[in-house]
C-alpha cells in the first residue's frame, strides 16, 4: 500500500519551544515552507533570552564548556557533510575557551597605591547576532559559540536565502543540554527582524555578519540609541576563520569588571 509521506514542519526555536510565528506568514522553498518571523517574535526572543542570561551567566565555564561540547556531539551525530563537520570543530574549540579566556582578558593591574585592582571579564548578557546567507550553519555557528562560551544568550537572525541549515540546529540544540532561553533561532526577513532587534532596548550587544553595508549603518544607528556595543565582521567560511580570531570574537561580547582591594595595615 501506497503512502503519503510526512513533510516536515519547520518552526521558530524561542525559549527552547518550537512555535509558529505569531503573526503566521510563511515564506517557501521549492520544497517546504518556513515561518516569517515578526517584530513580536524578536521580542519573545529577546524576552526569553533576558530570562536566561543570570542563570547561563552563574553557570561555571567548565559547564558551559560541557553543555557546547554536548551540542557538538548532538550536530555530529545528526548531520553530514563538509560544512557541518567544520560546524561541530567550531562548536568543540569554543568548547575549550570557556574556561581560559578569563586569564587571557583579565589580569593584575599595576597602581601607585596600597591596593590591589584585578579586571576579570564578564558577559556583556543578551547578543543580537545576524548570520550571514552562506555558510547558513558555519556561518552561523562561528558568530553564535564565542557569544555563548562567554556566557551570554543569544538572538539569532537565521539566513534569509538558507534559513533551513539554522532551523534544523533548533532541532539539535532541543535535544542537546543548552537551556531554554539561552540560544533563539529566527527565520524570516533580515531587514524586518534585524531592525527590530538592533532597537530593541533590552539587548546589550549585536554582532553583524551579514555582509551589507546599507542594514550595518542603520544597525549602527539603532544601537546608538542605547549604546549597544555592535561588532561587524565577514562571513567564516572555513574552521580556520572561525577560530583565527577566538579570542577577539569572544572578547566582542564581554565587559571588563575592575574589583580594588587594599593591602598592608
Amino acid at each position: 500500500m501506497s503512502r503519503l509521506p510526512v513533510r516536515k514542519t519547520y518552526k521558530l526555536y524561542i525559549n527552547g519551544a518550537f512555535v509558529r510565528s505569531e503573526s503566521g506568514r510563511y515564506d517557501e522553498t521549492d520544497t517546504v515552507n518556513y515561518p516569517r518571523g515578526s517584530r513580536k517574535d524578536v521580542r519573545d526572543a529577546v524576552a526569553a533570552a533576558r530570562k536566561a542570561a543570570g542563570p547561563w551567566a552563574a553557570r561555571t565555564a567548565y559547564n558551559r564548556g560541557q553543555i557546547l561540547y554536548r551540542a557538538a556531539e548532538t550536530l555530529e551525530m545528526r548531520s553530514q557533510g563538509d560544512e557541518a563537520a567544520q560546524a561541530v570543530d567550531v562548536l568543540v574549540h569554543y568548547a575549550g575557551w570557556t574556561d581560559k579566556f578569563q586569564a587571557a582578558l583579565g589580569g593584575i593591574n599595576p597602581v601607585a597605591a596600597p591596593f590591589l585592582s584585578f579586571s576579570v571579564p564578564e558577559p556583556t548578557g543578551v547578543v543580537g547576532i545576524i548570520a550571514p546567507d552562506a555558510p547558513p550553519l558555519l556561518g552561523l555557528i562561528a558568530e553564535l559559540a564565542p557569544v555563548i562560551a562567554a556566557g551570554n544568550t543569544a538572538v539569532a537572525v537565521l539566513s534569509e536565502t538558507d534559513p533551513l541549515a539554522g532551523l534544523d540546529l533548533a532541532e539539535v540544540l532541543g535535544v542537546s543540554d543548552v537551556p531554554a532561553g539561552v540560544i533563539n533561532l529566527l527565520s524570516g526577513r533580515r531587514p524586518e527582524l534585524a531592525t527590530a532587534l538592533a532597537a530593541h532596548r533590552d539587548l546589550n550587544a549585536i554582532v553583524d555578519a551579514a555582509g551589507d553595508p546599507e542594514l550595518a549603518a542603520e544597525l549602527d544607528r539603532l544601537a546608538s540609541e542605547t549604546i549597544k556595543r555592535t561588532r561587524h565582521t565577514s562571513a567564516a567560511t572555513s574552521y580556520e576563520v572561525a577560530v583565527a580570531d577566538a579570542l577577539e570574537r569572544i572578547e566582542a561580547t564581554t565587559e571588563l569588571k575592575t574589583a580594588w582591594h587594599p593591602v598592608g595595615a
